[in-house]
């Protein structure tokens, strides 16, 4: 059984040829066509997800693991609307989302019919395309060029695009079997690597004695780790790895802030780099931000296949090509040198290390400790996924385990979406999904446990801390009298919610409840976990300001 309407079929047609198999729904009316389509081709995976922004960002956790483009499907009116913050994710964070939204003919916007907004162009400052379809014969071509150019887009480009779909009654006609269309292949341009002069920044490379390479956000890349190990043997070369680079190395500095945050001027001035080279997505650390602002190098590179990151306001050279094809032949022209720089500054990070072990030891019940404890005990091949807000910034002072691969969505770094993104994730990956969350984002993305695609491997460890504790920890909030409205404190807990949506629930709220309650958390189960942790909120800012006094 398929859709009656020739323009439906397009759009189905279009998705099978280009690969997109995975589509998520959200249940309407006026979308009808597509969704009788969609459920009934035999190689495409159709999924139900209720609330549209629970399901944009479920879809965007499964391309975030697949890295292929999977659709979105909703009704016409507000319904499109709440996709918005998960495609503001994906065009930042680079993640191929196709956002397929039916619409109401032209002749019924702004005239009083119900459930109708102005959906085309609406997402025009974070698309890559927008497809507007006309549901007329004779248009037939252009739409078939459209949804193939837009779906291309999205592939080649790696982001969000729009097809806008507009259906006039009656919607629920079948028949029984798919027309065929030819659909256009768009050259895209491919990546020109001739104009990186190599041989010129080896020059500039081999002479500097202070290099810095600062990795932000990246998917997990064997080769690229191969060709960042040469860096990590020269003395010349220090290498800063965020929590979500998902890059690991002995020589490297994987706790950013736990380094530099205690850092003075005079410290800052023997740490500023001659040289600087980043890669990956965005930074979590503030404060390294601010330092290399603060104290620029000489030289930036920025490697990105797609656009120029000028974070740190020095960018000096923007070199349009994958980090894996740049270190390929870059390594081939340069060489090691006799420096300082990395063995002092190794050294000064192992103290740290140390001061953190021995601070950690004695301290009591908080996030902090919480963080600690959890983990110690996530078991190796695990897929983590964490948090934004206070969340990410904890992991940030810790050393992940080299088999755990780490995610966040950093794009816009908003607590909108998180356990969505988790789920969509664990969903699609094999391995067990361990989602670490702080209880404003749990709370606020609650209608994401609302989805009967969640795997019984699933793990959520969610620390309560009573109303967002990161107001408490940045300046600001506390100096005015208003900090309630920033911080919002509440009584919540996640018990009932764990009930309604058929999680085991387990509760811990010190460190001696913890440990027992995290052993046996993550072993094999019938029903997806939450493990609620509660912590002091008087305490956890204390707990933390006292940890950078301490290593200092």
């Amino acid at each position: 059984m398929y859709p009656k309407k020739e323009l439906a079929q397009i759009v189905i047609a279009a998705c099978y040829q280009f690969n997109v198999d995975t589509i998520v729904v959200s249940p309407g009316s006026r979308n009808a066509p597509l969704t009788i389509g969609f459920s009934n081709h035999p190689e495409i995976k159709t999924l139900s997800v209720v609330d549209e922004r629970c399901a944009a960002f479920f879809a965007l956790g499964i391309a975030q693991q697949t890295q292929k483009p999977v659709a979105v499907l909703c009704t016409s009116g507000s319904a499109l609307l709440n996709y918005y913050p998960a495609i503001a994710e994906a065009f930042y964070s680079n993640i191929p989302l196709v956002v397929i939204s039916a619409d109401r003919p032209k002749h019924l916007i702004d005239i009083g019919d119900g459930q109708t907004i102005r959906q085309e162009n609406v997402f025009t400052n974070h698309i890559l395309f927008s497809a507007n379809l006309i549901e007329n014969p004779k248009f037939k071509a252009r739409n078939a060029q459209l949804i193939g150019e837009a779906l291309q887009i999205s592939v080649a480009q790696l982001g969000p695009v729009h097809i806008n779909v507009p259906f006039d009654e009656p919607l629920y006609e079948t028949a029984t079997e798919l027309k065929k269309f030819h659909f256009p292949h768009i050259s895209m341009s491919s990546l020109d690597n001739s104009h990186i002069n190599y041989k010129e920044l080896a020059t500039i490379w081999n002479k500097a004695k202070r290099k810095m390479i600062v990795v932000g956000v990246n998917y997990p890349n064997k080769k690229l780790h191969q060709l960042i190990d040469l860096y990590a043997d020269d003395d010349s070369v220090l290498i800063f790895t965020e929590t979500t680079s998902n890059l690991h190395h002995d020589k490297a500095v994987n706790a950013i802030d736990q380094l530099i945050f205690s850092l003075d001027d005079a410290d800052f001035k023997e740490l500023q780099p001659d040289i600087l080279i980043t890669f990956g997505g965005m930074i979590v650390s503030k404060r390294i931000k601010r330092f290399l602002r603060d104290f620029a190098p000489k030289h930036h590179w920025n490697i990105d296949s797609k656009k120029a990151t000028n974070t740190f306001f020095c960018l000096s050279e923007f070199i349009q090509t994958t980090p894996v094809d740049f270190f390929k032949k870059f390594n081939t022209y340069i060489s090691p040198i006799q420096s300082d720089y990395q063995p002092k500054w190794l050294q000064i990070r192992d103290q740290r290390r140390a001061k953190h072990a021995l601070y950690l030891e004695t301290l009591e019940h908080s996030d902090f400790k919480v963080f600690e404890q959890v983990l110690a005990t996530i078991p190796d091949n695990t897929q983590l996924q964490i948090s934004n807000s206070a969340i990410i910034r904890y992991a940030q002072l810790f050393t992940i385990k080299n088999g755990i691969n780490v995610f966040c969505n950093r794009g816009t770094s908003g607590i909108d979406g998180s356990t969505s993104t988790a789920i969509g994730a664990a969903f699609t990956n094999k391995k067990q999904t361990v989602f670490i969350t702080g209880d404003l984002s749990f709370f606020y993305d609650s209608n994401a446990l609302w989805n009967k695609n969640i795997p019984a491997n699933f793990r959520i460890v969610l620390i309560n801390n009573s109303g967002g504790g990161i107001f408490k920890i940045i300046p600001g909030p506390g100096t005015t009298n208003a900090l309630n409205y920033f911080e919002t404190p509440h009584c919540l807990t996640a018990e009932h919610l764990a009930k309604t949506y058929e999680f085991e629930y387990q509760k811990a709220f010190s460190t001696k409840t913890v440990t027992k309650e995290l052993n046996g958390f993550f072993e094999v189960s019938e029903k997806p976990k939450i493990l609620e942790i509660f912590t002091p909120s008087a305490k956890n800012d204390i707990v933390l300001k006292e940890y950078f006094k301490y290593i200092k």
